[in-house]
């Protein structure tokens, strides 16, 4: 972008940050148990819509683009592997004044198996449609809804009190709804602020780019050095001296007497 151009995408991107960032950090938090992951999740897909503004600023819900992107970050599987983002799912970060029942709906919910942990919390926690959970989730219409059933159902006999036991599926997800509603406000979250994730977005183009630049020139190099030092496979074998058959004259090969 030129720097004309880059003035109101920054305005634009900043104003999406602001409004969105905090919410989408605690879905994130609810999917994954684990506050740092989920900062660095919600973090890294905005940088990455920064790199990609053009393209997010069409979008028709700019925010779903982000939470889709901070969503895959948070379920991949490598962060396992990460000591810094490797820590205990536990809902320990919820204040003292969270209630028993909202410590067991946190655990309920991070038990569940990925993929319904999903779809929950994109149509009862983020208030998708069925159609939309599905295109989020990759899923068709049916197998979304039957994630959506079982992750109603496990919630349901899980924690304790009245209000989803018992209750038709969408009576259940109305109330998860304010449920889940009410546990994700009672987090505590910290987000960067727009302009140091514009600015970290930029760094790390630009760290790509470098990269990409200094694997090109290794390839480069590599390929050289192996054409400069093997062996030319090109050339003709020569003759050695003497293995040649002498080539008789005309009249030797038509008399044979004169050999």
């Amino acid at each position: 972008m030129t720097p004309c151009e880059q003035a109101p995408a920054a305005t634009a991107f900043d104003d999406l940050h602001t409004r969105r960032a905090a919410e989408l950090t605690r879905q994130a938090y609810l999917l994954t148990g684990r506050p740092c992951l989920a900062r660095r999740a919600v973090e890294r897909a905005f940088q990455l819509a920064w790199q990609r503004w053009p393209e997010v600023a069409v979008d028709p819900d700019p925010a779903g683009w982000v939470r889709a992107a901070a969503y895959e970050y948070a379920l991949t599987p490598w962060h396992r592997l990460a000591p810094r983002l490797r820590t205990a799912r536990t809902p320990q970060r919820l204040p003292l004044s969270a209630g028993p029942q909202d410590r067991a709906l946190l655990e309920a919910v991070l038990s569940l198996p990925a993929p319904r942990r999903r779809a929950l919390l994109l149509h009862d926690g983020a208030g998708l449609g069925l159609a939309a959970t599905a295109a989020e989730c990759e899923a068709s219409r049916p197998a979304a809804a039957g994630r959506l059933d079982r992750a109603r159902g496990w919630v349901a006999a899980r924690v304790p009190g009245p209000g989803l036991a018992g209750r038709p599926p969408e009576e259940q997800g109305a109330v998860l709804r304010a449920r889940l509603a009410a546990v994700m406000a009672a987090l505590e979250v910290t987000v960067p602020t727009a302009p140091e994730v514009r600015a970290g977005s930029e760094r790390s183009a630009r760290r790509t780019t470098r990269a990409v630049f200094a694997l090109t020139g290794l390839f480069a190099l590599t390929t050289l050095t192996v054409a400069v030092a093997a062996p030319d496979h090109g050339d003709l074998p020569r003759t050695r001296p003497g293995t040649a058959a002498p080539v008789l004259p005309e009249a030797a090969r038509l008399r044979p007497d004169l050999r």
